[in-house]
């Protein structure tokens, strides 16, 4: 597993002392994507879910957010909804695979925080999906709350 102080690398990294991330990649776990306007699991998304859940079944000391995104089509409200509805499908197939819901928080961050930048179908594609952050250690029994 990872130890504390490269969970605490990694978040200083990604949020400094802000508490909105910058974008990331895929680390350890895959995003899992999704289509437009939707929160519907497909099939590579669910393949990619499955994948996580065996991660976090061989690391039960890790918590991670899991965290909506949308691309830039549609209101801030919307995307914001919908990132969470993506969060919660998310959390759900975690859970029905085993996962306890103890370990995982989720958040939308609508379309405020893409992965690619661009104004295309490409981009759009990327930026829809939902990307597991990874929380404290567990056994530490901490939160990541602000994550």
């Amino acid at each position: 597993g990872l130890s504390e102080s490269e969970l605490a690398a990694q978040r200083e990294g990604r949020f400094g002392s802000g508490s909105i991330p910058t974008a990331e990649g895929e680390g350890m776990f895959a995003d899992v994507h999704f289509g437009y306007d939707s929160y519907a699991v497909d099939d590579q998304a669910r393949m990619d879910l499955e994948k996580n859940a065996q991660i976090l079944g061989q690391q039960s000391d890790l918590k991670v957010t899991l965290e909506g995104h949308c691309d830039e089509r549609g209101t801030v409200e919307y995307n914001m909804a919908l990132g969470a509805e993506r969060a919660r499908a998310v959390k759900s197939a975690l859970v029905a695979a085993g996962v306890s819901s103890k370990r995982l928080d989720s958040i939308s961050y609508g379309e405020e925080i893409p992965l690619d930048p661009a104004h295309d179908d490409a981009a759009y594609a990327k930026n829809r999906r939902v990307h597991f952050s990874i929380g404290q250690n567990v056994a530490l029994g901490e939160t990541n709350a602000k994550y």
